[in-house]
């Protein structure tokens, strides 16, 4: 069995950021670019939307008329190699709902909802990527058997542009930045 019969030419070469987006919607859905390689995650668990949906809703109810939250776009971390990721949630300015890609300026928040099989990804990998292209917050939320999940904040350092550690939640996520919110977790 061949490479080609596995998966199609593309997922073995390089891209670039102008071949990307030629592409259409469906073959961009489900897919990160990663220093041009195409990475492809299986699809997540209800559990796993219904935590993204949820704490989406709930930042884009608290944002207020500047800021927007969503689920499932493309934030364009670098053009070369080009490197798209697809946070779970992202917070990002209202006024740059039409700009397209997204950028790291354009973002405030990204949080990614760790499932099995994106343990290292999620918790070493995209920490150091969102921080390097400068988005100030990281919440990291994992999905505990207790069925209440936890949620791991981090704020970048501009300095050094890596993140440290914040605050801890579960039961009940309560912050004031990047602005105050209050999530109750058990409801997941």
């Amino acid at each position: 069995m061949t490479a080609e019969m596995v998966a199609p030419a593309w997922m073995h070469e390089q891209i670039t950021a102008e071949e990307y987006e030629s592409w259409s919607e469906e073959q961009c859905a489900g897919i990160e670019v990663v220093d041009g390689m195409v990475v492809v995650s299986p699809s997540p668990s209800k559990r796993h939307n219904r935590l993204a949906r949820i704490l989406a809703n709930a930042l884009d109810a608290s944002a207020g008329p500047e800021w927007n939250a969503d689920t499932d776009f493309d934030v364009r971390l670098q053009d070369v190699p080009l490197t798209n990721r697809r946070p779970d949630v992202v917070v990002y300015r209202a006024d740059a709902i039409d700009i397209t890609p997204t950028r790291p300026e354009h973002v405030l928040l990204v949080a990614e909802v760790v499932s099995p099989g994106s343990e290292t990804t999620d918790r070493i990998v995209k920490v150091d990527q969102y921080a390097k292209a400068g988005i100030g917050f990281y919440w990291r939320i994992e999905q505990a058997a207790t069925g209440v999940p936890l949620v791991y904040t981090y704020v970048l350092d501009p300095a050094t542009k890596t993140y440290r550690d914040g605050d801890v939640f579960t039961g009940v996520l309560k912050v004031a930045a990047p602005f105050p919110v209050e999530i109750d977790l058990g409801q997941i």
